[in-house]
């Protein structure tokens, strides 16, 4: 039952067109690999989250990454369990907007989401080969450096290509060899911890950078909704997906919260040494060199499962949207070995191959810029669906009432706003002109659609009552 639902967009009796997904049955998701790959999305370790400290202190760096998810990655992570369940098919938050405020909605949200998924995709070969450097100083600058990061991002991008299985699995392996020296390091910081430090409001004559402060906690606890999108490869998705949403929100915070407190309760330096990549100075001045080495190490293992996972959400994207209807029917092609959406895998890497050689501070924070809209789009989504359509199957249902989920949803949304606010004129020239770029994109594809020039395929989901929802434009 699809509740207020216009009859005349639910079919009882025309069957589904033919798929693009091969006739072969590959093996799902289950529920570990599932929550190790939604922490490569988020996090994929406590790497990148020591500007907080060097913004604010170590008191409001403890105390942000200890309030921050109750404002920001539960709301998220709530509304993804929720939706997810209604809606399990490839595409995620694009078929949110689709069916709460139609196709240009659905095609915007994916422009958006695509371009800032891709883009912040290109950091990772470039943060891998930057630890890298460190222990082989030839890649610091010039061909090798190029090299190195062009053959990295193919190598990176043909595993993914072998299936999302796979992918799972190693983003296990990669957890726990990423994770282990700082899980170390907290033990043997145990005894040397003074717990006055923790309340240190940093150093006297240093001004707080609430700017940097924010920003840094946005991008280590973002991007919780970019695993929706593979919710069509998922074993039972409508138990599995809360669950691992609750578990990987645990473990992720868990994972920043004990080493801040480690390192925060130990070394005494200068604030400013606070910069991404600290931790590993920190180890070496807690446990020695050997232990400095393994965190670097950790790092570029963790910078390869944050490639596969994100690269992995905007594939499958990509499939989604063309399964959907809102991209061509060939966009929708899968392998015949890997059964993984190849010609997205394609795509995605171009964009990050071409965007990894460029200065891209502000294209990365254009990216963001797009995220935030797309995010507020996902917001309005599910408070629309939940208002309009209340009698959507909920297998999962966010345990709040109307009033309490407009605020829930109310306060990250400020944040929000708040972050593109103090965007400079040129993320907003860049992410104007992509934008435009979308809403072109949608109506040319509408022309497409017109003329025949391609073909289009919808995928029918059904709802729990058996009945086929078209999301044809």
């Amino acid at each position: 039952m699809m509740g207020e639902e216009n009859p005349s967009t639910v079919s009882t009796t025309t069957p589904p067109p033919k798929s693009t997904t091969p006739k072969k049955l590959t093996k799902k998701l289950t529920l570990i690999p599932l929550i190790f790959i939604i922490y490569f999305e988020v996090a994929g370790g406590p790497y990148g989250e020591e500007p907080a400290v060097q913004a604010a202190g170590p008191l409001f760096a403890l105390l942000g990454f200890l309030i921050f998810p109750f404002i920001w990655s539960i709301p998220e992570a709530l509304i993804t369990a929720e939706l997810t369940t209604v809606f399990p098919g490839n595409g995620g938050f694009v078929i949110w907007a689709e069916n709460a405020f139609g196709p240009l909605s659905g095609s915007l949200m994916g422009t958006w989401k695509f371009l800032s998924g891709v883009i912040n995709v290109a950091a990772y070969p470039v943060l891998c080969i930057d630890y890298i450097k460190k222990l082989f100083p030839v890649f610091e600058s010039g061909w090798p450096r190029n090299l190195a990061i062009l053959a990295s991002t193919l190598l990176l991008s043909f595993l993914n290509y072998t299936g999302l299985t796979i992918v799972g699995y190693v983003a296990v392996v990669l957890a726990i060899v990423s994770l282990s020296p700082f899980i170390l390091m907290s033990f043997i910081a145990i005894p040397k911890i003074h717990p006055h430090k923790w309340i240190s409001l940093g150093q006297k004559g240093v001004k707080k950078d609430w700017n940097l402060f924010f920003n840094t906690l946005f991008w280590n606890l973002n991007f919780w909704d970019n695993v929706s999108t593979l919710a069509g490869e998922v074993e039972e998705p409508k138990k599995t997906f809360p669950l691992a949403l609750l578990i990987a929100v645990i473990f992720t915070c868990v994972s920043y919260l004990i080493p801040l407190f480690a390192v925060t309760g130990v070394v005494n330096v200068d604030q400013s040494q606070w910069e991404t990549g600290f931790h590993a100075q920190a180890a070496k001045i807690i446990a020695g060199n050997w232990l400095k080495i393994w965190i670097e190490i950790g790092a570029v293992l963790s910078g390869i499962g944050l490639f596969e996972a994100q690269l992995s959400s905007s594939a499958y994207q990509f499939l989604g949207m063309a399964e959907i209807g809102i991209l061509p029917k060939f966009c929708g092609v899968r392998s015949k070995w890997f059964n993984t959406p190849w010609l997205g895998i394609l795509v995605s890497t171009s964009i990050t191959i071409a965007v990894s050689y460029m200065n891209f501070t502000d294209i990365i924070s254009s990216a963001n810029f797009l995220y935030s809209l797309g995010m507020l789009l996902e917001f309005a989504s599910f408070l629309w669906l939940r208002w309009k359509k209340p009698l959507l199957v909920r297998p999962y249902k966010v345990p709040m009432n109307m009033p309490m989920l407009v605020v829930m949803c109310l306060v990250p949304s400020g944040f929000l706003i708040f972050i593109m606010a103090i965007a400079t004129k040129t993320v907003f020239l860049v992410s104007g002109l992509m934008t435009i770029g979308g809403i072109s994109f949608f109506f040319f594809i509408k022309l497409c659609r017109m003329k025949n020039w391609v073909k289009f395929e919808v995928k029918e989901v059904e709802d729990d009552d058996g009945l086929e929802v078209d999301h044809a434009l």
